[in-house]
């Protein structure tokens, strides 16, 4: 949707009143983004944030949105505006202040950040912003909605992107699988379910930033080029390869898939990855009967065929069920049962026979092997030199429903457990990216000094019914100390200067840019 003239109403309407409820004195309002608690965080044991997103929120609203203000008639550039926010309020707004920021021609803000990319504890900004001219005070947190609104999406996505890339690479090096294939590993399946392309393409970047490259979500790489200099002529920003749906597959209802799989890797997939949904209809049946059928064209293809269920428990699709092979005779299911229960398995065995200890439902053999097994069964492969199966490159697992952190280490931990290497691809779905909020980090735009009278004055927010909400105070300057980025606030205006916090954006350009690059090469260098 296009909101012709809308920079200026990038904003909560109270903000409107701000412009002349500040103190007449006061000339320079400070503030600062921090992600404030861990409390909520959807990363078990969390205690950083992943900062990125702010180059596209200067380029694409300070930068884009405003020029167009300050290009049009001033006249124009404020009528909509007034038009507007009078009906919202109910009488004629005085509009004098957003004459006068036309007339000086740019956005007299300061903006100081650490590199994007650095993982910050909480409690300590990756941001600060301050106004350059007197007169202009409003504007400092006038952008506080739109900054947070912007950034914390990205921030969250990346930190949640960053945490399965962090349990990719343990498992990665637990078992000796080429780290080479960590990358590919987590695969962003969240588009559909974003809340709208813009969510889509600032959280597929998060994505993307965090070093995975697998990805379905083609707006987070048209992000990428827009905003961090990204060019996927010379560089791997984001891939995915030729798959298939359920849609695709019901199509061949008649001839079946065994002649589907075929078709696929003879005529139109006959080289590279190729990635078949393999649940829509009976799926252990295709596991069990039509691969070992196809064994000898998937072998003799040039590439990997990659098997994707859908449905179910991705956990025991993927590694099987629990079971005591070492079981003692009994003589009764129920006592097989209530053995296999008291020493916590998924599944016991009785009389050549496999039941889930949950709903006493019986299970075939491959069900309790689970999927990588069964294909190692069929296709064999080579072990790491750690001593780790790992299946043969022409074969291979992803499965992209119902995955979350607490399952991703699940799946690789019981996968280790029976002697596999990590090998198979996880997509990460809008569960895991958007089912957060800005309370997952606590992100927050909060001012802690002003001028006033010429005076530089501390400020702070410390509500007695929410300590939690305490706010820093006055001038901020962000260090590392022992290795860890830490908060010094309330210091002098000569230390605030100092720190890591570099200058990015000045009176409406750009100080410093980064790419997406740069990002992946700083949080690399972190995990």
């Amino acid at each position: 949707m296009k909101i012709n003239n809308a920079a200026s109403m990038q904003k909560d309407v109270y903000k409107e009143f701000h412009a002349r409820a500040y103190h007449p004195d006061v000339t320079e309002v400070y503030a600062n983004f921090t992600s404030r608690s861990g409390k909520l965080s959807n990363v078990e044991n969390n205690d950083k944030v992943v900062f990125v997103g702010l180059q596209y929120f200067i380029k694409s609203y300070l930068m884009q949105e405003w020029d167009e203000f300050f290009k049009l008639e001033k006249s124009k550039a404020v009528a909509n505006h007034k038009r507007i926010l009078s009906a919202m309020l109910g009488y004629q707004v005085n509009v004098s202040y957003l004459e006068e920021l036309h007339d000086l021609g740019y956005l007299p803000l300061r903006i100081k950040a650490l590199p994007e990319g650095s993982m910050v504890p909480y409690l300590v900004p990756p941001i600060t912003i301050v106004n350059t001219k007197a007169g202009f005070q409003w504007l400092t947190n006038m952008i506080e909605t739109v900054l947070s609104c912007e950034n914390w999406p990205i921030q969250t996505s990346a930190t949640t992107s960053v945490a399965y890339l962090k349990v990719f690479k343990e498992f990665a090096k637990k078992t000796g699988m080429p780290m080479d294939f960590v990358p590919f590993q987590g695969h962003d399946f969240s588009f559909r379910g974003m809340f709208g392309k813009h969510a889509a393409a600032l959280s597929g970047f998060g994505h993307l930033a965090s070093g995975l490259v697998g990805t379905d979500t083609i707006p987070a790489v048209l992000f990428a080029e827009e905003y961090y200099n990204a060019n996927v002529d010379e560089e791997l920003v984001g891939c995915s390869v030729d798959a298939t749906e359920h849609s695709v597959t019901c199509s061949w209802i008649m001839e079946g898939e065994i002649e589907f799989f075929k078709y696929l890797m003879k005529e139109q997939s006959p080289k590279g990855i190729l990635s078949v949904v393999s649940d829509t209809w009976d799926f252990w049946t295709l596991v069990t009967q039509y691969l070992p059928e196809l064994k000898t064209d998937i072998m003799n293809r040039d590439g990997t065929l990659v098997i994707r269920p859908d449905s179910g428990d991705p956990v025991l699709i993927l590694t099987g069920y629990t079971f005591d092979e070492n079981s003692e005779n009994v003589t009764t299911q129920e006592q097989a049962k209530n053995a296999a229960i008291a020493k916590r398995f998924e599944a016991y065995q009785f009389e050549g026979k496999y039941y889930s200890t949950k709903d006493g439902s019986e299970l075939m053999h491959c069900e309790v092997k689970g999927l990588i097994e069964c294909l190692w069964d069929i296709f064999g492969g080579t072990q790491t030199e750690k001593g780790f199966k790992l299946l043969d490159d022409h074969i291979g697992a992803i499965y992209g429903d119902a995955i979350t952190l607490p399952r991703q280490r699940q799946i690789l931990q019981r996968l280790m457990d029976k002697g596999f290497a990590s090998k198979v691809v996880l997509g990460i779905g809008s569960y895991s990216y958007q089912y957060v909020t800005r309370d997952t980090h606590g992100s927050a735009v909060k001012a802690t000094s002003v001028v006033k009278n010429g005076e530089r004055l501390a400020i702070f927010k410390d509500p007695k019914t929410d300590t939690k909400k305490k706010s820093a105070k006055g001038l901020l300057k962000v260090d590392r100390i022992d290795g860890e980025l830490v908060l010094i606030d309330d210091v002098s205006e000569a230390q605030e200067k100092e720190g890591l916090l570099e200058v990015v954006f000045e009176d409406g350009k750009l100080i410093k840019e980064t790419s997406l690059r740069e990002i992946r090469a700083v949080i690399d260098e972190q995990i």
